[in-house]
């Protein structure tokens, strides 16, 4: 469903905002293998999640990346997805066309419609705190 790079993106910022919590900044390498990512792919992916402010860094012997707490319960996760991809989920067609509306609908185009409005509610009401919470209560996992 998301690009790799979002999947990594989303992991990348649960990780960074565990160590946050843990009042702990991480270090790319850190994250990359946190997360099983390439560490030159996983730089890129944080340059995209720094630039739009759901994460931020820090240069020097105590750099490295954290989360702003404060904020924490306000990220969303469509903030996440829109930061790696753009709105590419929501307007690329299902079946890949470069064309593919109501006028001139794919097989799919209808029936994708629903798949997507629920998705939109699910990552527009999911926040970067409770993603960290469930990862920290062990009710989920970053890492197979």
């Amino acid at each position: 469903m998301f690009s790799k790079a979002c999947e990594y993106g989303i992991k990348a910022a649960i990780f960074i905002a565990q160590d946050t919590m843990q009042q702990k900044r991480v270090s790319l390498k850190d994250i990359a293998n946190a997360i099983d990512s390439p560490e030159a792919f996983t730089g890129k992916i944080l340059q995209k999640l720094v630039k739009h402010d759901i994460i931020t860094s820090m240069r020097g012997a105590k750099g490295g990346f954290e989360v702003n707490l404060a904020t924490l319960d306000q990220i969303k996760l469509k903030q996440i997805v829109y930061a790696i991809d753009g709105d590419a989920l929501y307007t690329n067609c299902a079946l890949g066309f470069s064309e593919c509306s109501s006028e001139k609908p794919c097989a799919m185009h209808f029936q994708f419609m629903d798949v997507r409005e629920n998705l939109n509610n699910l990552l527009e009401h999911t926040t970067l705190e409770e993603l960290v919470l469930g990862v920290k209560d062990k009710l989920a996992f970053l890492k197979e």
